[in-house]
């Protein structure tokens, strides 16, 4: 003990103060026992210290077994190293043992910790994003992680999910770019503010914000479709209304017939008149006041329409009336300028109502006038033969036709031809008949050709032919009895002799008139036209009505009165097709 001191000098030192004092030995011992009693307890405190301490450290190690078993478990690690036995060494010595483990056992677990954090923090984060209740780059809190597994299995699940997370939010990305251009295009169509239409679904969605912080959320999406379908039907609906009002000013300008400068102005409206609504790209193509603006220049020329309809509709019953007048058909055109302009003041018919009603009139025109065509066209080759005919007549009675007088050998040449083509005369009748024939059957009605039946205009003609033939005969047999008289009486009494070069001047033939009049004269109330315009050739009209007329008046009289009927019946239409 220090400074020499120990229990039994002490004792001793007691024993001499107690001898002086005389100390009975009852109290003495009382005294001793309560000395023993003393240092009992404090033994027992000692001891009971020591106990404690030694189940603390036996508490320390089960705990850092535990522990230790734990991390094991959480991490997934098979046992790096055995936990020493009680008999392997004290508890101190075990303890000593297990804390590396245990400190490196933490450490990997606090940093499998932070990796799921991380992590799981990223996943919160795009799944907010997707569901609209995060906003891009905001932060979300901190993850609750499971400690209890920190396996790297379930930490590879959770990064296969972020990885699966990330995809999505790439593609959702990738459609809402999608999504935003195609508002772009559409906006710019039609002529709409794009940042105010992109930004009414998304904030994030303006131009000046980076790509990967635009929302992703399903409810972006959503809007984005809805909007893209509603500019999208707003397109269809405006280039329909366009198209129309496009249609309305192609049938104006064509009814007013409107200079090229004109329509030249609205040339960015017309181009899409057949366009389907993908084709329609450039900018401002559909735009409100692009449409307005069309609409007001309908109307504008709607209202001129009423203005010019007078002189549209004559014009359009001037157009019926050349068909009419190149097909050879009598109109009364009177009658029809004064009802057209008896329906124009009276205001009881729309004008594009009256417009359409005479572009039928007019169709109607054309397809019959088509239909002719075929037999007028024959019937003109007819006319110029019969001209031919003519002028070949007067040939042969000129005595002097083969002098050599200036143009005498085109006169021959004309001649050569002229025989040639008064040969198909007949054969050109008689097709003409045919064809005339098979189209009255067709349709039921007489063939009319300047308000006369065709038929009864060649019937006369072929008549008259005839009866020309007979005439050369006589000519020919008088011709021949001059000849046999002149054998036997030689010279006259006084010596003259009587020339054969002069028989009697046989008839002409004369060819049909072109404005229907009959060959032998029909008077002039019979000679129909459309306003005084004549519905062939003049040159050839004036050479044929020069022609003498024939003897075959009885002949024909009567076939021209069958017919004077039809022809003063005629009205607004025509007298036959």
């Amino acid at each position: 003990m220090a400074g020499g001191i120990t229990c039994g000098s002490l004792l001793q030192k007691l024993q001499l103060v107690w001898d002086e004092v005389g100390e009975g030995d009852e109290d003495r011992d009382k005294v001793l026992y309560q000395l023993d009693q003393e240092c009992l307890d404090v033994y027992k405190r000692k001891v009971d210290q020591a106990t404690n301490s030694r189940d603390l450290l036996i508490q320390a190690l089960d705990d850092s077994k535990i522990e230790l078993a734990r991390l094991l478990s959480a991490l997934g690690e098979k046992a790096i190293a055995r936990t020493p036995e009680k008999t392997s060494g004290t508890i101190k010595q075990q303890l000593a043992a297990i804390a590396p483990t245990l400190e490196q056992l933490n450490k990997k677990k606090n940093e499998r910790v932070r990796e799921f954090v991380s992590v799981q923090s990223q996943i919160d984060q795009i799944c907010g994003e997707i569901a609209g209740t995060t906003e891009v780059g905001e932060q979300v809190a901190t993850p609750q992680v499971n400690e209890d597994d920190l396996t790297v299995e379930r930490l590879e699940d959770f990064r296969s999910q972020l990885q699966e997370l990330e995809k999505e939010k790439s593609n959702r990305l990738e459609k809402v770019l999608e999504y935003v251009s195609m508002v772009h295009d559409l906006c710019t169509v039609l002529g709409m503010d794009f940042l105010s239409t992109v930004t009414e679904v998304h904030s994030s969605l303006d131009d000046s914000i980076a790509d990967n912080c635009k929302s992703i959320s399903d409810d972006t999406l959503s809007k984005l479709d809805q909007t893209v379908a509603t500019l999208h039907e707003d397109k269809k609906l405006r280039l329909s209304k366009l198209q129309e009002l496009a249609g309305q000013l192609y049938d104006l300008w064509d009814l007013m017939d409107a200079p090229m400068q004109e329509r030249s102005m609205f040339d960015h409206v017309t181009c899409n008149r057949s366009a389907s609504v993908d084709e329609v790209t450039a900018p401002g193509a559909l735009a409100l006041d692009l449409i307005e603006q069309t609409e007001t220049e309908v109307q504008r020329l709607d209202e001129l329409k009423y203005s010019k309809m007078k002189e549209i509709a004559f014009k359009k019953q001037t157009e019926l009336e050349d068909i009419y007048a190149g097909a050879h058909t009598v109109i009364d055109t009177a009658a029809a300028h004064l009802k057209l302009l008896s329906l124009i003041e009276a205001g009881n018919i729309e004008p594009t109502e009256l417009i359409a009603d005479m572009e039928g009139q007019i169709a109607k025109a054309k397809e019959e006038a088509l239909s002719r065509k075929d037999i007028l066209d024959k019937v003109e080759k007819w006319m110029s033969a019969c001209e031919e005919e003519s002028w070949l007549e007067d040939y042969n009675r000129d005595d002097n036709r083969y002098n050599s007088s200036r143009g005498a050998h085109l006169n021959l040449k004309r001649a050569e031809k002229a025989r040639i083509l008064v040969s198909k005369i007949p054969a050109l009748v008689e097709t003409l008949v045919a064809k005339t024939r098979a189209w009255e059957e067709s349709r039921g009605l007489s063939f009319m050709y300047d308000g006369v039946p065709l038929l009864a205009m060649l019937d006369e003609y072929v008549m008259l032919r005839e009866e020309r033939e007979e005439d050369k005969k006589r000519m020919k047999e008088q011709k021949r009895y001059v000849e046999q008289k002149l054998s036997t009486d030689h010279e006259g009494p006084f010596g003259s002799r009587v020339s054969p070069n002069r028989p009697a001047t046989a008839k002409k033939l004369p060819g049909p008139k072109a404005n229907g009049t009959s060959i032998n004269g029909t008077p002039p109330s019979r000679r129909l036209s459309i306003n005084g315009r004549s519905g062939g050739k003049d040159s050839k009209r004036d050479s044929l009505r020069a022609a003498p007329a024939s003897p075959g008046n009885g002949a024909t009289a009567a076939k021209e009165d069958t017919t004077s009927s039809h022809i003063s019946a005629g009205d607004l239409a025509p007298n036959t097709p």
